[in-house]
């Protein structure tokens, strides 16, 4: 049974709206920057740069702070939970076989890295298997977003292959990787006076994060029936991409209980979790205040796209029930279908909704 987050569970819960958004680092560094009749240029360049590291801290600060924000609102929410039967059958299977793969390739959505990281997707895979990390969607992200994103996961050791999955950037640079690692194999197979056999990589993720776009384009014809929602792929499908390499594209797995509500909202923002999960209006209400604080969008973002005055000074719930006067005659549910709808197509400017935690990172190194 599918259980809802509620609608209007927080709309007696005072929301932080004191936050402010902060200036654009470029818009910092002028601030900060403005050159003094007499100034020194080493003077100068100093202020400049500790001008751009501020600017850069900010943003930091404000993203610690949409996330303290989401928790907040998403605490007190009913769970947002979706696991069909076909993925529980899809898990037993997938489990089974990936402790025979020889490569994982793991997809995530770019906008939102953590909260499509499987918890157990690891420990299913077992120890000696290669890991590929995608985050697919590239094009739905900001430069910024993704620099910040490949910067945090290098220095966790990890490669990030950035892919769009609907046209096809990155999907050669994987197949490569991918034969790569069948070759590798192989060669240690040959020194360990083995023969070589085909390579096995299987495509694993959350649903509906462009696994089976991925896997048509490695293929190069369409053996993955692929839609913009989750929950297409019920079944294992084996599928040979070159001589040497065999590719297995998985349905989208998720957790049987999805704990962290703030990561659940987003997967259902992105549409990486079933429709019938939640209630449309409660995570639209959360995506509003969302784009509020987010510092590349704010509240000329909405303001812009429904021309309406003085968002800043509402709440994910008051915008809604306002949009639904201008647009849906009172609807409040289609309304919060639109803003859904506009985000996903990149109608408020293509952003993550994540960023990386580098700061708390940064700051449990700097106490040791």
């Amino acid at each position: 049974m599918a259980v809802h987050v509620v609608s209007r569970m927080w709309s007696a819960m005072p929301l932080k709206q004191s936050l402010q958004i902060s200036p654009s680092s470029t818009e910092n560094a002028t601030k900060f920057s403005a050159k003094p009749n007499n100034a020194n240029p080493k003077n100068l360049q100093l202020v400049q740069v500790r001008a751009v590291a501020k600017a850069s801290t900010t943003k930091v600060e404000d993203w610690e702070a949409l996330d303290s924000d989401v928790d907040y609102l998403t605490r007190s929410a009913r769970l947002v939970q979706w696991y069909p039967g076909h993925i529980a059958k899809a898990e037993k299977a997938l489990k089974e076989q990936l402790k025979l793969m020889d490569v994982v390739i793991e997809v995530r959505d770019a906008r939102i890295p953590l909260a499509t990281a499987h918890p157990e997707i690891d420990d299913w895979m077992g120890e000696h298997k290669q890991k590929i990390l995608v985050l697919n969607r590239e094009d739905m992200v900001s430069a910024a977003d993704r620099a910040a994103w490949g910067e945090y996961f290098a220095k966790q050791g990890v490669s990030v292959l950035y892919t769009n999955g609907q046209r096809g950037s990155g999907t050669m640079k994987l197949a490569r990787m991918a034969k790569s690692a069948a070759t590798d194999i192989n060669v240690r197979r040959r020194a360990k006076g083995l023969l070589p056999r085909n390579v096995r990589a299987a495509v694993v993720g959350y649903p509906n994060v462009g696994k089976s776009s991925i896997t048509n384009r490695l293929l190069k014809r369409k053996m993955c029936d692929a839609a913009p929602r989750p929950g297409v792929t019920k079944h294992l499908q084996w599928a040979r991409v070159v001589d040497g390499l065999d590719l297995l594209d998985a349905p989208g797995v998720l957790p049987m209980r999805i704990q962290d509500q703030a990561g659940a909202t987003r997967l259902a923002i992105c549409n990486d979790i079933g429709e019938n999960s939640y209630a449309a209006a409660g995570v639209a209400a959360v995506l509003v205040e969302m784009i509020k604080r987010i510092p590349t969008a704010g509240p000329r973002a909405l303001a812009d796209r429904y021309k309406m005055e003085n968002v800043a000074g509402m709440s994910g719930e008051d915008f809604l029930e306002e949009l639904a006067q201008i647009l849906f005659q009172g609807n409040v549910n289609q309304a919060a279908q639109r803003v859904l709808r506009d985000f996903r197509k990149g109608g408020f400017g293509w952003m993550a909704l994540e960023r990386p935690p580098m700061a708390r990172e940064q700051q449990d190194d700097d106490d040791y």
